[in-house]
């Protein structure tokens, strides 16, 4: 890794702040939740080499960064607080900070894991809202830090089952904050609160969660929130929070972690023991039916998410060691898959002309849609410890996260 000279540097600052007509990364996985990168932030071409323009020491943690209007937001650890930090893009230079006492002692059998955050941020409005490990939900004024308000879900948090504690990042959606909390022990709610005030708005209450994080999905005009529970999958109205549809989805360890795709016919939800299954969304006669169409056992997604285009499904499944794959969405027929070995995690990306790898190994795979093979354009190593965090696109810079830093890359 090679770091620019000042003369660079001072170029680089000027061409760090990602252009107005770019897109905000303002929640998990991007604007549309679902991994993809516009082409205002791709690339133009990817460079021989990534230079670090700079690094922040921010503490441990699996939440992504999320951006707006040129401020980073980052949620980390340093035990026993949980830590906000905002930090200017173009120099990397800390704004703001804000610590909060979060004791949490994980589950004896996850040794290798940190203590998180898990739970990526939502920027909404002004307002940076994030859900920490034991349950603390906190607003605060994006430009200030200032804490607006707090909801403390603790009390539904149990890790004596529940290995990672709360894991699935909140939801903007009709005006409101969605957040899934609780545990094997107390059972699991979502709630739709009023993000000037975080007051309820409406409540579920069911099965425990996973570790996905829900989506929003619009069927024939029906706006719906989708969530994986410890053992079911479950359809909400978007407006009220009522319960449409639920299908089974056990896991005997609870890990669904996987975020379920829609790609606009066909709902993809895959799990390390389970496979991938794909399932239709009817409404007839007044009620929802919910219907599996195929399922594939040789693809299982552990704790990556799928991305889609043009009627490919690419994925990081947990067989093999690691295998990057594409797969036909109608279908879940293999179109290619790499020989294995890629790692126990990948964060993936798309763009209008590529998808992005991001292994927990820290190799950044860039590889070529659409082709019959897996083809990679580059490859680089991007940090010198782990990179679980899924990364941020910012036209020809990069934003990722490793085990105790955020840093910027740039192709410039």
């Amino acid at each position: 890794m090679t770091y620019p000279n000042p003369a660079i540097l001072i170029v680089l600052l000027l061409l760090t702040v990602a252009p107005a007509s770019a897109q905000d990364w303002t929640q998990w996985r991007g604007p549309g939740r679902d991994g993809f990168v516009s082409a205002n932030n791709a690339p133009a071409t990817w460079p021989e080499k990534l230079d670090r323009a700079w690094r922040v020491e921010i503490g441990e943690g699996y939440s992504s960064p999320v951006v707006s209007a040129g401020r980073v937001f980052v949620h980390s650890r340093r035990d026993p607080e949980e830590v906000v930090t905002a930090i200017n893009l173009a120099d990397g230079k800390t704004l703001w900070q804000q610590k909060y006492q979060a004791g949490f002692k994980k589950n004896q059998y996850a040794v290798e894991m940190a203590k998180g955050p898990h739970a990526t941020p939502l920027v909404m409005d002004n307002a940076v809202i994030t859900l920490g490990v034991t349950g603390m939900l906190n607003a605060w004024d994006a430009a200030t830090g200032r804490r607006l308000w707090t909801r403390d879900f603790s009390t539904l948090i149990d890790t004596s089952k529940l290995f990672c504690g709360t894991a699935a990042s909140p939801l903007s959606v009709t005006g409101r904050v969605v957040v899934q909390v609780g545990s094997d022990i107390h059972g699991g709610k979502i709630f739709g609160l009023d993000p000037a005030t975080g007051a309820t708005q409406w409540e579920w209450t069911g099965l425990g969660p996973g570790y996905a994080s829900p989506v929003v999905v619009n069927v024939k005009g029906q706006s719906q929130i989708v969530a994986l529970t410890e053992g079911s999958i479950v359809g909400l109205d978007a407006a009220n929070g009522k319960e449409l549809w639920s299908v089974a989805f056990p896991d005997e360890w609870h890990e669904n972690i996987s975020t379920p795709l829609w790609t606009g016919t066909h709902l993809i939800v895959s799990g390390t023991r389970q496979g991938t299954h794909a399932f239709t969304l009817a409404e007839q006669n007044g009620k929802w039916q919910v219907t599996e169409v195929w399922k594939n056992p040789d693809v299982a997604m552990y704790m990556s998410s799928p991305v889609i285009a043009d009627g490919v499904v690419y994925a990081h499944s947990s067989k093999r060691k690691g295998q990057f794959v594409a797969f036909d969405e109608r279908t879940g027929a293999l179109r290619w898959a790499t020989e294995g070995r890629e790692g126990e995690h990948a964060s993936l990306l798309l763009t209008p002309r590529h998808v992005v790898f991001l292994t927990n190994g820290a190799d950044l795979i860039v590889a070529k849609r659409g082709t019959p093979a897996f083809t990679v354009e580059r490859r680089y190593e991007v940090a010198e410890s782990s990179t679980f965090a899924t990364p941020v696109l910012l036209g020809s810079n990069i934003l990722v996260r490793d085990a105790t830093g955020l840093m910027l890359l740039t192709g410039k």
